[in-house]
């Protein structure tokens, strides 16, 4: 398999680590009815490996609308850029609750403060739960299928065109079953017009 560069598709580092546990949280989402934009955001971190090496993917998605609400890749897992990219995102839409896993991105205080500082509150996803937090693993394994895994970029340079062109589709092309057929951005549209 090596001499033919062949690779099995699998999960690869666990970036859940916790880092303390008394700044975990609750899951509140269980049978909570998410029927509007802004009612929950889910965020989570992925690794998308390239040619040499690995850079790292925060998403932050609305579970109502599955938009990509932002994101930003690194090629560290400094807790800064997930910081920054919830910084920019909430300066212009604010989430009631944010769902997240247990890693060490989201147990800690700079994080607590962030979110109790724009009023947000904290959901956090059982231990070993990784379908707490379904819509986010969704997009990371449609991603890494429908893209990573099959273009092979060899620079970080492409992996980040990648991405980007990935997302940006994904919010303006692909149509989804669960928003009767429209794409993220196409359904927000519809809400907020039917609101109107």
């Amino acid at each position: 398999m090596r001499l033919m560069d062949i690779i099995a598709l699998y999960p690869g580092p666990n970036l859940s680590k916790r880092y303390r546990k008394q700044y975990v949280r609750p899951y509140l989402l269980r049978n909570l009815i998410i029927d509007h934009e802004d009612r929950v955001w889910g965020i989570d971190i992925t690794y998308l490996p390239f040619k040499k090496g690995f850079l790292y993917l925060f998403i932050i998605i609305d579970w109502h609308t599955r938009q990509i609400v932002d994101y930003e890749v690194s090629y560290t897992l400094e807790k800064e850029f997930v910081l920054r990219c919830l910084r920019r995102a909430l300066r212009n839409r604010k989430p009631e609750i944010i769902n997240s896993d247990q890693g060490s991105h989201f147990t800690n205080q700079a994080y607590l403060d962030l979110m109790e500082s724009n009023g947000v509150r904290i959901s956090m996803d059982g231990k070993g739960q990784a379908l707490d937090n379904v819509h986010t693993e969704r997009f990371f394994r449609n991603l890494k299928y429908e893209d990573i895994y099959i273009n092979e970029h060899v620079t970080p340079r492409e992996m980040i065109a990648g991405v980007n062109k990935y997302i940006l589709d994904y919010n303006t092309i692909r149509p989804h079953a669960s928003l009767g057929g429209l794409t993220p951005n196409a359904f927000c549209q519809q809400q907020k017009t039917h609101a109107a």
